[in-house]
């Protein structure tokens, strides 16, 4: 088996350099990088953050004016005949943005980059909420009805935005496709590892991968994910409804907890972020520009704004106007950088283990981005039976954390799917492709004793190149958004019609047609 995966693992070796070359580029050429701060940013993060700026400038501050508003509309209850309810669709997208990078990734910015990492992630995840209200603006307005559910997102907007071309549509259906796909073995593995060192953790026992505990693990997830998945959209939701608000509280929680025991540490935290943000340490290179880069970098990354992997969750909701479910999307951003990646960071900064006698430990713990917070962890509650409590519950929410994005990213791609064909086989194929055929590659891998490094450099590539393609597509749509916004404004909420704002659409304008001829 270990022949037969090292084999593949080979064949997309070529894919490394091109993923790295589009993720860094400019940065990788020498008369860029010496360019003062901005030779620290990436085309993919400058167009992002680029976006944000602009999109909160033009929707006025809409992230901040809204907020209240967006609120209000997650805590009314609200019953669907079509399509799913806003609260659902906000913990459908959710289940996408709050993985296992909300640990790891935020850990590895702080390592790299410093405390002030996480002022840089606060900045651009408040630029972030102002371009997820743009994408699922726009995601809400060109959805399509499909029996008693709605899909739609970045192939419906994006063909009926760059020319109404059916080709460009397809295109950025198989874009996100194979990127989904891609993205499946990574966070199987993780759920599979997670739930197996949580069982080694309460034994005290290291089972080897080849052990019935694994394959237990394996054969539960496979046929987990496979009977949620062919449940359809709505499937997926019942799942989610539960347990993304239960991981987010148990993480949340448990954090708070940690504080309480370290409150002399609370005053730290912030002097260090704040400080960190301009100046950092000489341990961290002392670069202002990398503590930037860094925290701009996992922010973005983190919530996904701009990337268009939420529109498939914010086109599926039923709302009275487009402008509801942005001002949802929005708060998703927050939800997952301002609430839970801060989680993260106020832990690893308050352990601040490259300082003082644990400063030794320093460089051993950070190759692991996990173990370093894991670490961290000990390091504030130490030599206490709550120890080995947390370091289970950290473990059960990283696994939860994977679990979920896995079922969001075979959801999204069923949805992106429904673009190329509505048919039963067409979406029933995507279905399987993704809960048996990549879930199982992805638990083999972990049976196997490896980490195919360069099959997931793949999702990367993908990732990229969905940046590329979706955040142009905004800029060259949000003027509909903006006229949706005046007429969420000017309405105070009313019952929208698209051909308000000078369009028409598949949905919204035909409903109120078909409505009045009811009536």
């Amino acid at each position: 088996m270990e022949i037969f995966f090292n084999y593949i693992n080979s064949i997309f070796e070529f894919i490394v350099p091109i993923a790295d070359f589009l993720w860094d580029f400019p940065t990788n050429m020498a008369w860029y990088k010496n360019i003062p701060i901005l030779g620290n940013f990436s085309l993919a993060i400058v167009i992002l953050m680029g976006a944000g700026l602009y999109f909160t400038y033009k929707t006025g501050f809409v992230q901040v004016t809204k907020f209240k508003k967006g609120v209000k509309i997650l805590s009314e209850k609200k019953a669907c005949e079509t399509g799913v309810s806003p609260l659902a669709s906000f913990l459908l997208s959710s289940a996408m943005r709050i993985g296992p990078g909300n640990i790891v990734g935020v850990t590895g910015a702080i390592s790299i980059g410093g405390p002030g990492a996480i002022f840089w992630m606060w900045i651009s995840a408040f630029f972030g909420m102002a371009t997820a209200f743009v994408e699922a603006v726009l995601a809400q307005i060109y959805k399509e009805k499909k029996g008693d559910e709605f899909v739609g997102g970045l192939p419906f907007y994006g063909k009926k935005i760059l020319g109404n071309k059916h080709w460009v549509g397809v295109a950025l259906a198989i874009l996100f496709i194979v990127y989904a796909m891609f993205c499946i073995p990574a966070q199987s593995f993780n759920v599979v590892t997670s739930l197996g060192s949580v069982v080694e953790t309460i034994t005290g026992t290291v089972y080897d991968r080849q052990s019935f505990l694994y394959y237990g693990i394996v054969i539960c997830l496979i046929l987990t994910v496979a009977v949620t998945v062919f449940k359809g959209i709505k499937g997926v939701i019942k799942v989610t409804d539960k347990v993304v608000p239960v991981m987010a509280l148990i993480y949340v929680g448990l954090t708070i907890i940690i504080i309480l025991f370290n409150l002399d540490k609370v005053p730290y935290f912030f002097t260090a972020v704040f400080q960190g943000a301009f100046k950092p340490e000489a341990i961290f290179g002392g670069a202002f520009g990398v503590a930037l880069a860094q925290g701009i970098k996992r922010g973005l990354m983190s919530n996904e704004a701009g990337q268009g992997t939420i529109t498939m969750a914010a086109a599926v909701a039923d709302n009275e106007h487009p402008v509801e479910q942005g001002l949802v999307q929005a708060l998703g951003v927050f939800l997952d950088t301002i609430v839970i990646a801060t989680m993260t960071g106020i832990v690893v900064v308050m352990a601040s283990l490259w300082t003082g006698e644990t400063s030794a430990a320093w460089e051993a713990a950070r190759v692991s981005k996990l173990n370093l917070y894991l670490s961290s962890i000990q390091y504030l509650v130490p030599g206490t039976a709550f120890d080995t409590i947390v370091s289970v519950i950290i473990s059960i929410c990283y696994g939860m954390f994977a679990f979920t994005t896995l079922l969001g990213m075979i959801a999204f791609a069923e949805i992106s799917g429904n673009f190329i064909s509505k048919g039963k086989k067409c979406i029933n194929f995507i279905r399987g492709l993704g809960a048996l055929v990549f879930v199982p590659f992805g638990c083999l891998t972990v049976l196997a004793g490896l980490e195919l490094g360069n099959l997931w450099y793949i999702s990367d590539l993908v990732n990229i190149l969905v940046v590329y393609a979706n955040v142009p597509i905004l800029l060259v749509g949000c003027k509909i958004v903006f006229k949706a916004l005046d007429n969420y404004n000017n309405s105070k909420g009313g019952r929208f019609n698209s051909l308000d704002i000078g369009i028409e659409t598949d949905y919204w304008n035909d409903n109120l047609k078909e409505n009045k001829q009811v009536g």
